[in-house]
């Protein structure tokens, strides 16, 4: 799964700044972030939808998109499939790590 991950990446990554015909990749870049951070969210959503639904070729269909479009947000951001990977793997290594979630005084 890492080769394909990276692989997409670089492709993704050489699209960056160039302009190909008929290229979704390039047509995100042009039109910059907010256009990007957009298709993450529809992306998001769309799989959320999938999973209730109990879909399952249709969810990983959405998740297949879902992670495309954050590849697009990570090349867009400077940030290396292998900067990923380091924060996953430092979270495996962790046993016992259900946060603690801030818990808000309604009262205050």
């Amino acid at each position: 799964m890492n080769d394909t991950i990276q692989n997409l990446y670089d492709v993704i990554e050489s699209r960056k700044g160039q302009h190909v015909e008929n290229s979704y990749t390039c047509y995100l870049f042009e039109k910059g972030l907010d256009k990007i951070l957009k298709k993450v969210g529809e992306e998001a959503s769309e799989v959320i939808i999938a999973a209730k639904n109990g879909q399952n070729e249709e969810t990983v269909g959405e998740i297949s998109d879902l992670i495309y479009h954050l590849l697009v947000l990570m090349a867009e951001q400077g940030i290396q499939p292998a900067d990923l990977q380091k924060v996953l793997d430092a979270r495996a290594e962790k046993t016992g790590n259900l946060k603690q979630f801030h818990q808000v005084d309604h009262n205050s």
